[in-house]
């Protein structure tokens, strides 16, 4: 215990340094949903915005929809912060919330889902495919990132 206060040195493990593809993974989690958000407010404007969350609560069904969208939303980001300290929940939970978004976002396009809030339009499923697909593909570049390289793996295994 003397040489603690002597010398100044603790037995203190030094936190592991996430490997480079995880940081990116987090740290584009956090970029593209803030920019998304700050994108959406600048296209729609004060009164696009107050329309749509108008339009969001007149029914249970959408409003349920726009709550459970913004749960999602914080909890994306909960989740790139506890990645990069090497949680493998938050990587898994990262996954799932992804596929919960695909599922409900080509449900709703293809029509089998109503309220459809939150769809993409195209003029045939084919096309409403091919936008789903452009529009989930950073996520997938992210889940890649996560899931593909030998030090993520790496490091989500050991903890």
């Amino acid at each position: 215990m003397s040489d603690v206060f002597r010398f100044g040195k603790a037995a203190v493990r030094a936190p592991r340094q996430a490997p480079v593809s995880v940081m990116i993974a987090g740290q584009a989690i956090i970029a593209t949903r803030c920019i998304s958000v700050l994108l959406l407010v600048n296209e729609l404007g004060y009164d696009g915005l107050a329309d749509f969350m108008h339009r969001s609560a007149q029914a249970w069904d959408s409003t349920l929809i726009f709550v459970a969208s913004q749960m999602l939303f914080f909890i994306e980001l909960r989740c790139a912060l506890t990645l990069m300290r090497g949680s493998r929940r938050g990587r898994l939970l990262y996954a799932l919330t992804q596929a919960i978004v695909l599922f409900y976002l080509a449900a709703a396009s293809f029509g089998w889902i109503y309220p459809e809030i939150f769809s993409i339009s195209g003029a045939n499923n084919i096309e409403i495919l091919q936008r789903l697909i452009m529009h989930k593909l950073p996520d997938l570049l992210v889940l890649l990132l996560l899931f593909l390289p030998v030090s993520s793996r790496q490091f989500f295994q050991r903890r």
